[in-house]
C-alpha cells in the first residue's frame, strides 16, 4: 500500500463501505471487503499521524513547545467571519485608547 496516495486510498474504503451497506454479497466477498477496508483504515490513520507530526513541527516555538491554535479555514484563506471582524474593531478601538496624542 506504500505506492497508495491518501487520496486513492480513502476512495477505495469509501467505495467499501458502500458496496458492505448496499448489501447481497456472499460472506465471503463481505469479509474479503472487510479485511482490505481495515487494512486501508490503518494506512489512513498512519498517514494522518504522519500529517499531524509535521504540521506540529511546523508549529513550534522558539522554545520547541508546540503552539495550540484551532484552524480556521476562512482566516487561513483571507476570509473573515463577523466574529474576527467585530474583535478587529475591538482592537482598533483599544489601540485608539491607549495613545497618548
Amino acid at each position: 500500500m506504500t505506492s497508495l496516495s491518501f487520496e486513492k486510498a480513502l476512495s477505495d474504503l469509501e467505495g467499501i463501505v458502500q458496496k458492505l451497506e448496499k448489501g447481497g454479497l456472499s460472506l465471503n466477498e463481505s469479509l474479503a471487503l472487510f479485511e482490505k477496508g481495515v487494512k486501508l483504515a490503518k494506512y489512513l490513520r498512519e498517514e494522518l499521524g504522519k500529517a499531524e507530526k509535521k504540521v506540529e513541527i511546523l508549529l513550534k516555538d522558539d522554545k520547541g513547545e508546540v503552539r495550540k491554535e484551532p484552524f480556521d479555514l476562512d482566516r487561513e484563506v483571507g476570509f473573515s467571519s463577523e466574529k474576527d471582524k467585530e474583535e478587529d474593531k475591538e482592537d482598533e478601538e483599544d489601540e485608539e485608547e491607549e495613545t497618548p496624542f
